[in-house]
């Protein structure tokens, strides 16, 4: 495979995964804390409902999470194109 090519697909598939966490950032801080908040207002966690605790810490921790999957994402991704930093 040529140089144009591997970099292309390396490139498509960072971009993919950027997209995968982002939407899953999205749904966890709009979604969850915003839009379905009514809906998760009967669930109780911590002394408060689950839509506001998504509001104020679930969506930041989450987004934590999502830094470290990206790294050792990729991390084994870099390994795969072989344009890791070893």
């Amino acid at each position: 495979m040529t140089l144009d090519k591997t970099a292309a697909r390396y490139w498509k598939a960072n971009l993919r995964i950027i997209w995968i966490c982002m939407s899953v950032w999205a749904l966890v801080s709009v979604g969850f804390g915003i839009l379905l908040r009514p809906l998760l207002s009967g669930i109780r966690i911590g002394g408060t409902d689950l839509g506001f605790w998504f509001a104020q810490q679930g969506s930041i921790l989450v987004f934590i999470a999502l830094i470290f999957f990206y790294t050792w994402y990729m991390n084994r991704l870099d390994r795969e194109y072989d344009v890791d930093e070893q």
